[in-house]
């Protein structure tokens, strides 16, 4: 009886359990679950499913496990390299990587941009940090074509709208580095944005390098390689998405 009960608590919601596989985010996970392509013990699942431990679990006929081992990586990304995990991407991060477990790119970052991006197996906590209404930092560190004016930096902290996809940047934080750089601190991560916004007073962007993804910081790591997130690292990151 006590085993029943505690095999119970510890059932899990099909969609998370997806999630937790780093298969998809739960959101995904409904689309995939509605369309008849997970099943449960052999049992096709529905919305609300529960996996109970021992349970087999398919997607698309193949068998899906939690990962036991949480893999949790800051990469250097050079230019040129797609943050997809498509292997019909040419140049995809996926590849060049060649990590020897599955794990895929927690948002993204122009092919024409460096600097960090994190990866993990974890959908779950990916999800979390991609969010827009989580209000989650990303500093980067921006070089244009010509001298920064004063005026530009003001208005660059303000609302700036981007007719082409239709969207009105947040304010965000601005601060003058050189005559030619700038750091910004972004709390979204609308398509190009950096640039788009630059281009909108006349500026293009010649450098893009991301610094930082909220309590994560690039540091000294070389372009084109990556490190595994430090304990102390972890532990603030998960903290902060436990608080949302």
């Amino acid at each position: 009886m006590q085993e029943t009960k505690r095999k119970t608590e510890d059932a899990v919601r099909i969609n998370k359990y997806l999630s937790q596989a780093g298969i998809c985010s739960r959101r995904q996970a409904d689309t995939y679950v509605e369309e008849g392509r997970v099943e449960v013990d052999g049992e096709v699942a529905v919305s609300g499913t529960k996996v109970l431990p021992g349970q087999s679990v398919t997607f698309d006929g193949k068998p899906v496990k939690i990962q036991e081992d949480l893999i949790f990586l800051a990469f250097h990304k050079p230019r040129g390299i797609v943050c997809t995990a498509s292997k019909e991407e040419k140049d995809n991060i996926i590849d060049y990587i060649n990590y020897p477990t599955r794990i895929y790119p927690v948002g993204r970052l122009d092919k024409d941009s460096q600097g960090l991006i994190l990866l993990t197996n974890d959908g779950e906590a990916a999800n979390q940090i991609m969010k827009a209404r989580n209000y989650h930092e990303k500093e980067y560190e921006v070089t244009v074509n010509k001298r920064i004016t004063n005026e530009f930096i003001h208005d660059m902290r303000n609302p700036v709208p981007l007719d082409e996809i239709n969207a009105v940047t947040r304010r965000c934080k601005v601060i003058k580095e050189g005559p030619n750089e700038f750091r910004i601190i972004l709390t979204q991560g609308l398509n190009r944005q950096i640039r788009r916004m630059c281009e909108h007073f006349g500026y293009r962007v010649t450098k893009l390098k991301r610094v930082r993804v909220m309590n994560i910081k690039l540091g000294d790591l070389k372009e084109g390689r990556y490190r595994k997130l430090t304990p102390d690292e972890l532990r603030e990151l998960k903290k902060e998405l436990k608080s949302e």
